[in-house]
């Protein structure tokens, strides 16, 4: 079975949202809420004026709107392009920047920008900082060692390229025509930039829910199904323009007798997955705890019983928990630090097969998610990339 995406509208406490959901074999996997009152920055380029150096954080507040300062690391200075540039070799307070929001604020932290552009496609992403060329980890050996071989880009190119996992499945011409359509569109914004006032808006990036879908392996998508008319509209042009693969498989939902919402059971999945607590098939469950600086999630045998061998019993439970919080981590878009307790093994046997397990099953996230590794004290070390708000915060 592929996965299914659907796009509605939902509406909380008066505020309405658009959902874009992921479910697999009817189990939700990944959700992102839009705020119909306000489009999301992240992704946006704009001409940003230097508010101030702070040395001992080693970086700078750039400001995208007047009031918006963003938080800028000054290890990201390669070659930004500049705007206008102060009489100074260095980045200094009024030099206006060229820079994109790469991460969403989150709590007391504000947007983080930087001056490394990416420009996103089907099958590539343009770098205008990273030169280099890379292939998707996501692919397997032999899949990156034919790309490699068969995509010949321009040496000389001033700028970088990342190969995604849709490029697998796509012909060299077509890789080739997105690659010139990315140049086309840097270059634009690189000649017009200096011609733009401080603050302005050079690139919006597209709705989140038109986002998705350029993100998603496309040969993993079985359907695309929304329940309003001015989306399905938006959607189908969109598809038309950049992916026509996937135009046959998105429908309109039109039953009055029961909604799209109530027969993905979206708003039950979405308050499930702001609990505290998961319970598994087992019996066992979880504790996912958000803070400002970690999340913790402790894994607990709860109404599991083992009456003999209770070392397997433990692995089998882990085993389940590894697998559902590489999807909890994922549904609610938990990012930074992850620490996991898992029950106890004695094994280091069983621990090894544990950590190769977990990693196996975050392997399927969108996001990139490191396992680092289990300390001496059995705790479990994860990292995600911070990108776009937690669902919980989404809902703020």
């Amino acid at each position: 079975m592929g996965d299914t995406i659907l796009i509605t509208k939902i509406f909380r406490e008066k505020k309405g949202y658009i959902a874009t959901a992921i479910y697999q074999e009817q189990k939700l996997l990944e959700v992102h809420l839009e705020s119909m009152e306000r489009q999301s920055i992240l992704g946006n380029i704009y001409v940003g004026r230097v508010k101030n150096i702070v040395k001992n954080l080693n970086a700078a507040f750039i400001e995208i709107e007047p009031g918006i300062p963003c938080y800028y690391s000054l290890e990201d200075l390669k070659h930004p392009l500049y705007v206008k540039k102060v009489n100074s070799p260095n980045l200094v307070q009024g030099d206006e920047v060229v820079v994109q929001v790469v991460r969403e604020s989150s709590g007391s932290k504000p947007p983080k920008v930087s001056t490394n552009l990416n420009f996103s496609g089907k099958y590539l992403v343009l770098t205008s900082e990273n030169t280099t060329l890379g292939i998707s980890k996501k692919l397997d050996p032999e899949t990156r060692k034919r790309l490699k071989k068969d995509l010949s880009f321009d040496k000389a190119r001033e700028f970088g390229l990342i190969v995604r996992t849709n490029a697998a499945s796509a012909s060299v011409d077509e890789i080739l025509d997105e690659y010139q359509q990315l140049e086309q569109e840097y270059l634009s914004i690189k000649k017009n930039a200096v011609h733009r006032t401080v603050f302005s808006c050079l690139k919006q990036e597209v709705p989140e829910y038109l986002h998705m879908l350029k993100d998603v392996r496309q040969e993993q998508v079985e359907k695309i199904i929304t329940d309003d008319t001015e989306l399905f509209q938006q959607i189908q042009q969109h598809l038309e323009i950049f992916h026509v693969q996937l135009n046959h498989k998105l429908s309109l939902y039109q039953d009055e007798l029961l909604s799209l919402n109530k027969l993905y059971s979206l708003d039950i999945r979405i308050q499930e997955a702001l609990k505290e607590r998961v319970w598994m098939k087992s019996g066992g469950y979880l504790v996912i705890q958000p803070t400002e600086a970690l999340t913790v999630i402790d894994v607990n045998s709860g109404k599991s019983i083992a009456k003999k061998h209770a070392e397997e019993h433990y692995l089998k439970i882990n085993l389940e928990a590894a697998d559902e919080i590489a999807r909890q981590i994922r549904l609610r878009n938990l990012s930074g630090i992850i620490i996991v307790d898992f029950i106890d093994m004695k094994s280091e046997e069983n621990n090894e097969m544990l950590l190769k397990n977990l990693r196996a099953s975050v392997r399927n996230d969108s996001v990139p998610v490191q396992v680092v590794d289990m300390t001496r004290l059995h705790l479990v070390e994860l990292t995600r990339k911070k990108v776009r708000k937690s669902l919980a915060e989404q809902l703020v």
